[in-house]
């Protein structure tokens, strides 16, 4: 086999981040074999071939699955050899058996960048340098070609949530279809952070004089732990939020128990700051 960069090996235990983590960044094409197939042995140096002249626009991954059986059980094979591609997590094509050359690079030609992957791709740049109407311009052109298109969703919704167009960009985030969890996972914590920016202009100085002045005016707290929390002030906000739940965990329509489960978003699972937080918020609701 070549020593190809584009061209690698993988089982059981780097099959998540070699093929589904990876195939975020580059398509991957995962070649179910085995050494006693004689069909497998007829496709792979095409494949190969496929992979080297491609230059890195897609990874061809070999798995033998006789020594991967949790894999091939994963992804129900059954007979080979069996060619899938992934795409962000994700099979999207396949084909079974061994099939001509033609059929092959026609296969792996349609793994390549759709127009709206580019147009994303520029977005991104054009964002990062500071150009947010062109990226924007980029954005609404790959949308108007897949009005569904994940990534130029999510980029939109930062983009917005950027120039402090929260509505605008929460309405992009639930356009977002469902699927992969990654993408699941960064809607919820862009959802979360956005609900968080919403309280971020408010006056500190004014919400902690009525705090002072009016320690029974849960109203106050809660805005304050908001504003706290935009600001990235978690412990003090978590704090604050939880002394409002302990007060009434029903005020503003659990508006503070809401807000420590977007905190709780926003700073990841394994946060210190969540594990102990969440775990003193369930004491005072369960308890």
């Amino acid at each position: 086999m070549s020593a190809a960069p584009e061209i690698i090996d993988v089982g059981d235990a780097d099959f998540y981040a070699d093929v589904l983590e990876r195939s975020h960044r580059t398509p991957v094409v995962v070649d179910f074999w085995a050494p006693w197939c004689g069909p497998c042995r007829q496709l792979a140096p095409t494949l190969e071939r496929l992979a080297d002249e491609a230059g890195g626009a897609f990874v061809l991954a070999k798995l033998n699955i006789d020594e991967n059986p949790e894999v091939a059980r994963q992804y129900g094979v059954q007979s080979i050899p069996l060619v899938v591609a992934f795409r962000d997590g994700q099979p999207v094509d396949q084909f079974l058996g061994l099939q001509p050359e033609p059929v092959v690079r026609e296969f792996v030609r349609k793994l390549a960048p759709s127009e709206a992957d580019l147009l994303v791709a520029q977005a991104e740049e054009l964002a990062g340098s500071g150009d947010h109407e062109t990226a924007s311009a980029s954005l609404n052109a790959a949308l108007s070609l897949e009005p569904r298109h994940t990534g130029a969703l999510l980029s939109m919704a930062r983009l917005l949530g950027s120039r402090g167009m929260i509505e605008g960009a929460l309405e992009m985030l639930s356009r977002v279809v469902p699927g992969d969890p990654a993408d699941e996972a960064e809607v919820d914590r862009l959802s979360a952070e956005l609900r968080m920016r919403e309280h971020g202009e408010r006056d500190e100085g004014e919400l902690r004089a009525r705090v002072a002045s009016e320690p029974d005016d849960l109203d106050a707290k809660l805005d304050l732990g908001r504003s706290l929390g935009a600001r990235g002030e978690y412990e003090e906000a978590l704090e604050l939020l939880l002394e409002v739940v302990r007060r009434n965990a029903d005020f503003a329509d659990q508006g503070a128990r809401k807000a420590m489960l977007d905190l709780f978003e926003v700073l990841g699972a394994g946060d210190p700051l969540t594990r102990r937080y969440r775990s003193a918020l369930a004491q005072v609701l369960f308890h």
